[in-house]
């Protein structure tokens, strides 16, 4: 597809600038030092800012010591993730419902915190299988999910991501592990975070903005860039993680972003100059 970027000035009106983080303002271990800057620049001007994620494997308090240990100076109130997403539509839709998690130690304290009933692996009654990035899986603990889903648990995920990136090479994420128990149930999941309606719904409960107001920059098309473009949200892709140029070619209008640039470095630039 041919592509021109839509004029900087409406870009540069919007009231909530929403981050990814890896691919988007650091690569693995590796930050992205105009990303401090920009976001520096961004607060300065007086625009929100606000870093959202759809891994689930740390918490949100292990997000917030990272970015400040790279330079974001953030905060709790800043950040959000894909666990926020799906212990809000938990609470919301399975109140008091039994749920099995398949994630890691710190996605099952955080949903413990927020009054999600966990169930463990030889329950009888389990209503629900969440999935998601579980960097501690084990054989057992698939079996677990593969089993309360053939008895008929409703399954959810808290993101489609089917991989992670790092600075070598992509890893294995919540999609990939999602495709294994749907090959092995039949089953497929209901998926929640980026690219999703209850992301949107949230981030505009939460902070107070209509998404007219709001952009999302991001390095990958299915979630960061398809968040804007199917729910009415200025969406930015920068080429600095998983996207490369061949992606671009068959991209549908319908899925395309509003912005195109090679990293943050040129958005500070074209907004606030060199």
């Amino acid at each position: 597809m041919e592509f021109q970027n839509k004029p900087i000035e409406n870009l540069a009106n919007k009231k909530l600038f929403i981050f990814d983080m890896d691919g988007t303002i650091y690569l693995g271990s590796r930050v992205f030092d105009y990303a401090i800057r920009f976001i520096k620049n961004l607060r300065a001007s007086g625009r929100e800012v606000m870093f959202f994620t759809n891994n689930a494997s740390r918490s949100v308090s292990t997000y917030v010591d990272r970015l400040n240990r790279m330079g974001f100076e953030t905060c709790r109130e800043e950040i959000m993730s894909s666990a926020d997403v799906t212990a809000a539509y938990l609470k919301k839709h399975y109140a008091g419902k039994r749920v099995y998690l398949l994630g890691n130690s710190d996605l099952y304290g955080y949903m413990k915190e927020q009054g999600v009933l966990l169930a463990g692996e030889n329950e009888d009654n389990v209503d629900v299988v969440v999935s998601s990035f579980d960097t501690e899986m084990t054989y057992q603990k698939v079996t677990a999910a593969c089993r309360y889903l053939l008895k008929g648990a409703v399954f959810l995920s808290t993101h489609p991501d089917f991989v992670c990136p790092t600075e070598s090479l992509p890893i294995p994420d919540s999609g990939a592990i999602c495709a294994m128990l749907t090959a092995a149930t039949g089953k497929t999941p209901k998926y929640l975070g980026k690219p999703y309606a209850e992301t949107v719904e949230m981030i505009e409960l939460v902070k107070g903005y209509d998404r007219s107001e709001m952009c999302i920059f991001g390095d990958r098309l299915y979630t960061d860039i398809a968040l804007g473009a199917h729910n009415g949200m200025c969406a930015v892709l920068v080429m600095s993680g998983e996207t490369v140029e061949e992606d671009l070619g068959g991209l549908a209008p319908e899925d395309a972003p509003e912005y195109i640039f090679p990293s943050l470095d040129e958005v500070d630039r074209a907004i606030f100059g060199e």
